[in-house]
């Protein structure tokens, strides 16, 4: 272990010199890649620190015991030892963990499209129950959040809404949230009380780069609307919603939140760029599903994922077969506890794949 954690070491060493460079700085691609790999090394040189400093007790602890000698160095030395080697399992599986490979993705900002399934006008509230238990859970973990462009259900909800999330490993923490999520509840517009399916397709697009996804302007085709919605007078007589019509695709992207045409037109780009990035993602992905029988990274993104049971309480995530009787917390924004589990049966399949090389 101590051998690739000196490999890391010096490609670290490296990488911090590099990104001092003028020409680095000048080439914002390379520059933001390397500030990348930065940050992902120095967590690893942290922890080869911490494991050449445990070993350095142990051998220290080990030696005093060899010679001998005085009874309360001894005794020291003893504590110290056994200390020393009940840390050491802990800081050797977080080694581990950090040697896996990080999806390149994982530091991205998103963008997250909620769309209402089947079930009618109860889908479209559903949709939006899960716009708020995103938003919470984002506001917890200091994430920023921001809507795109929604359209509203007509009992309440949303048909559709789109919003970016910015923070730190945000693509790597909500990816494990596209799928189709159910609800089973009695909806309010039923009088009898029986309980309905509904259903709602989330969508998690990793923001590309303008370097990572070049358009041609010519293949796109822009259409100018008024936004609908709140935002005063100006909003619904301006022509200040675009929408952009990915002409090779045929993939469309709109916003209308802002009152600025321009800047709507900037993030509808954001979302188109996104939108073709995640195509060739879900590719990838369908071809890394084909190799590896993984629970939690299938390339089937149409798949269901969760079920919210109102009645009984519980949220099931089928992926892992995990089950919660805290369905209010959960959809109040505590949706922490599942994806740190779909994180750890990921990791776990990750390690099993590596161990031969530990």
């Amino acid at each position: 272990m101590l051998d690739k954690l000196n490999i890391v070491k010096q490609r670290f060493d490296e990488v911090s010199d590099l990104i001092i460079q003028p020409e680095v700085i000048a080439d914002q691609k390379r520059y933001i890649q390397l500030n990348k790999e930065y940050k992902d090394l120095k967590q690893l040189v942290e922890k080869r620190e911490a494991y050449i400093r445990l070993q350095s007790h142990m051998a220290e602890a080990e030696a005093i015991l060899a010679e001998g000698g005085d009874p309360e160095m001894m005794e020291m030395a003893k504590g110290q030892l056994e200390e020393a080697r009940g840390e050491l399992p802990e800081l050797e599986e977080a080694i581990k963990v950090l040697l896996i490979p990080k999806d390149p993705d994982d530091g991205k900002d998103v963008v997250m499209e909620i769309r209402a399934g089947t079930g009618g006008d109860e889908a479209s509230i559903f949709a939006g129950d899960l716009f708020r238990m995103y938003t919470k859970y984002c506001e917890s973990r200091g994430w920023k959040t921001h809507v795109l462009d929604f359209s509203e259900g007509t009992s309440g909800g949303y048909k559709e809404i789109q919003f970016e999330v910015s923070g730190e490993d945000v693509y790597g923490t909500l990816k494990f949230e596209a799928g189709v999520h159910r609800v089973q509840r009695v909806p309010q517009t039923e009088t009898q009380g029986r309980v309905h399916t509904s259903a709602a397709t989330v969508m998690v697009l990793p923001e590309a780069e303008d370097f990572e996804v070049e358009i041609d302007p010519k293949e796109v085709r822009i259409d100018y609307f008024c936004s609908s919605g709140p935002g005063g007078q100006s909003v619904n007589t301006t022509y200040s919603a675009v929408r952009l019509t990915h002409l090779p695709t045929g993939l469309v992207a709109q916003c209308q939140d802002e009152k600025s045409q321009h800047k709507n037109k900037d993030k509808a780009f954001k979302v188109l760029r996104s939108r073709l990035y995640d195509m060739e993602l879900a590719r990838r992905q369908e071809a890394e599903a084909a190799k590896r029988n993984s629970q939690v990274s299938s390339g089937d993104r149409s798949a269901k994922i969760r079920t919210y049971n109102y009645p009984q309480g519980r949220v099931t995530d089928h992926r892992i077969g995990l089950t919660l009787y805290d369905l209010q917390n959960i959809v109040n924004g505590d949706v922490h506890k599942i994806i740190e589990e779909l994180k750890l049966v990921q990791n776990t399949e990750k390690l099993k794949e590596a161990s031969e090389t530990f």
